[in-house]
This record gives C-alpha cells, sequence and structure tokens, in this order.
C-alpha cells in the first residue's frame, strides 16, 4: 500500500489502533481513516508520539547537502530550537508564521532583530502569514535562492504552522490537487510527507517536535480553540496599585504585591479577570516565582506572553508540566 497524502502514515487495514489505518472495503483511498474524519468531520484520533521517533529523521536530513527551512510561531515562540538542529550541518532558511496573529503596528524588523536571540545558524529569515498570503512570494525567491538541490525539508515544532505554510505554497505556486492534512491539535503530521511542487522543488514536510512543557499539550479541544488566537490579538494592560491577583480563565494565576503595569499578549478568547481580595483559587497548582526585568517578556508555555514596565518578582501558578520563564523582550 501506499502512504497516506494527508500525515504520510504508511496505509494499512490491519490494526484501527494504529496510524495508517484504511478500512478494506475503502482500499482504494488516499486518505487514512483519521486524516479523513478530521478533515470531513473536525474529530481527532489522537496518535501517541515520543520525540526519539522524530529524530532519526533529523539525522537522516542531516546527512544531506538540502536546504531546510525551520518554522517558527512568531507568537508561541519555543524556548529552544538545539533539539530540532543539533543533528543539522545544513543550510537553514528562518520562517516565522502566523504574522497576522501579532499586532500590526509592531515593525517586522523588529522580530528580524529579535531572531539573533535564538541561538540558531540561519542563511536568511522571512515573516509569513498563510492566512493572508503575507510574505509567501518572498519566501518562494528565497527558497530559489539558497536550495542546492531539488528537496528541500521543512521541520519545527508541533503547531508552528507548517503543514498550512505548505498547504498555501501548493494552493499558490503549483498544479496539484492535494493538500496535507491541518489540525489545530499537536501532531497531525506523523511521518514525512513528500509535495512535488515543480519539476525543480520537492517540499518534505516532516512531523513536529513535540514540546512536552507546552499547554496546548494538556487541555481539551474546546480550550485548545480558545487558546489558540485565528486573528490579530489586542494587548490588554492592567495598572497594578497593590497586591492584587490575576486570573487567566482557570488555567493560571498571577499573584502581584507592587506597583507596575502588566500587558498581556493572549488570545482574545481568553477570559483575564483582576480581583483584589484575597483567595486560594488555583492555588494548589505549582508555585513558580519569576524574576523579571523591564526590559522581559514572561513566557507562559503555549499560552502567549507578558510585558512589565518595571522590575518584579511575581508568583504564577500553573500546572506542574508548563514551563514559564522569561526571556528579552519580543515587542
Amino acid at each position: 500500500m501506499n502512504n497516506c497524502l494527508g500525515c504520510g502514515s504508511k496505509l494499512q487495514s490491519i490494526d484501527s489502533s494504529k496510524e495508517g489505518y484504511i478500512r478494506e472495503n475503502n482500499i482504494s483511498s488516499k486518505l487514512c481513516e483519521r486524516c479523513f474524519r478530521i478533515r470531513n468531520y473536525g474529530e481527532y484520533k489522537t496518535v501517541v508520539k515520543d520525540n526519539n521517533d522524530f529524530e532519526p529523521i533529523l539525522k537522516k536530513i542531516g546527512t544531506t547537502n538540502s536546504l531546510v527551512i525551520l518554522v517558527i510561531d512568531l507568537f508561541m515562540m519555543n524556548k529552544d530550537f538545539d533539539v530540532l538542529t543539533k543533528n543539522l550541518n545544513n543550510d537553514i532558511l528562518l520562517v516565522f508564521t502566523k504574522r497576522d496573529v501579532l499586532p500590526k503596528i509592531v515593525n517586522d524588523q523588529k522580530f528580524i532583530e529579535y531572531a539573533k536571540n535564538l541561538g540558531i545558524d540561519y542563511k536568511d529569515i522571512v515573516i509569513t502569514s498563510s492566512n493572508k498570503n503575507y510574505g509567501l512570494d518572498l519566501l518562494m525567491e528565497k527558497i530559489n535562492q539558497y536550495k542546492k538541490d531539488k528537496n528541500v525539508y521543512v521541520i519545527g515544532y508541533t503547531n508552528a504552522g507548517k503543514s498550512t505554510l505548505i498547504n498555501k505554497i501548493i494552493y499558490n505556486y503549483s498544479n496539484l490537487d492535494r493538500t496535507i492534512t491541518t489540525s489545530i491539535l499537536p501532531s497531525t503530521t506523523i511521518n514525512s510527507v513528500e509535495i512535488n511542487i515543480n519539476d525543480d522543488l520537492t517540499l518534505i514536510d516532516t512531523p513536529g517536535l513535540i514540546d512536552n512543557n507546552s499547554l496546548i499539550n494538556i487541555v481539551d479541544v474546546k480550550m485548545l480553540k480558545r487558546i489558540l488566537p485565528n486573528k490579530e490579538i489586542k494587548p490588554i494592560t492592567y495598572q497594578i496599585k497593590s497586591k492584587q491577583t490575576i486570573f487567566v480563565d482557570e488555567l493560571v494565576r498571577i499573584d502581584l504585591n507592587d506597583k507596575n503595569n502588566l500587558i498581556f499578549y493572549l488570545s482574545n478568547s481568553l477570559n483575564i479577570k483582576r480581583v483584589f481580595k484575597n483567595n486560594n483559587k488555583l492555588k494548589n497548582l505549582k508555585e513558580n516565582i519569576i524574576r523579571v526585568k523591564q526590559d522581559e517578556d514572561i513566557v507562559i508555555s503555549g499560552l502567549g506572553f507578558i510585558k512589565v514596565t518595571n522590575n518584579d518578582v511575581i508568583k504564577i501558578y500553573a500546572p506542574e508540566e508548563i514551563d514559564i520563564y522569561t526571556r528579552k523582550k519580543l515587542i
């Protein structure tokens, strides 16, 4: 049997619990049942993968001379990219996705300058939005400029927008009548998928690496839809004058003691509530004591980030698995 055109899995009709399953009476299908149900019914069946499954793929890429596109979600930027690049000697084209989610007023040059802090050795950088067709012509120019052979590998973390970006390239720059399966849920692409854009270019979509310390991997589908913004976010500012607590839905508690201004860059579908009286709500979650400077962001992995105007020590209560840290401010 062939591979699923949606997720890259080897098609099989033996075990319905494993990837690539299709019913015997649908043996001619080009999509596995999982991809078919994601596309047509919005149903998602989890396939458990471990990052160890992806390391051989990255090592294999490292043995080639092909160009690598490293896709990074501009809004929910991951903390560590060494796990993606440590096995690569390839030229890397850095691509920021989801530009449309961050405020238009911010100049793209800020993001280009910020990329220098990521510790990635890249040849060039392109800022894109698949939803708005933003930066895609420039991306194609850069691919043709830097590729050394026909194959170009696309790598990144889950939910970075790899498959959505490739689908937009297919639509805009090829005559193919196919798309890769996409979903807001993590790990939609299970195995590598080759797409022949034209005689001179084959894009190879690889499975996204899983950030085990991200909120998106522990919430249910209903909450995930609220966490992931699908339009430009509107930053929300709180002026803190005394001891106050801020709740982000039922997900996170933030305790503050001193005067400060906090600017929240989160999905506007989330409920942010400030209270002035003491209570124990969400204090059963892990306490994180964050020392933040005025030129830093507080990042809550998988949720978004917070800017402060003054140096401060802030308590943040969140699920134990979630990574909370400071970084040089993005905006």
